[in-house]
């Protein structure tokens, strides 16, 4: 399967896609460990530890960003792609130095 998007963050990463239909919260939505911790996550419960995760859209507070840095310095998050990404989830990724490509069609993705 090939998937075209934009690059927000440049770079190269590998990893088992985890994949949520539904838009995603840093802040409160995933432990320090990398556990999704939102009980209305579509994923709840899944690991973050070496995945590219997958979701529509960011939503919630900019401290999200440095949850993104967290998790990408602990090598725990390796890349993220959306449908559309916005400013919280495009600034987090650039400061955390991983990959982040956004205008992808995630429905093709299982």
């Amino acid at each position: 399967m090939e998937l075209k998007g934009r690059a927000i963050s440049k770079g190269r990463a590998e990893g088992v896609a985890l994949v949520s239909k539904k838009p995603f919260s840093f802040l409160g939505g995933v432990d320090k460990d990398g556990k999704i911790i939102d009980k209305n996550s579509d994923v709840y419960g899944e690991s973050l530890k070496g995945k590219i995760f997958v979701f529509p859209y960011g939503r919630g507070s900019t401290v999200g960003s440095y949850v993104i840095y967290s998790l990408a310095k602990k090598g725990i998050l390796k890349g993220i792609v959306n449908k559309e990404c916005e400013p919280i989830i495009a600034s987090g990724a650039i400061l955390a130095g991983i990959p982040l490509v956004d205008k992808v069609d995630i429905d093709k993705i299982k």
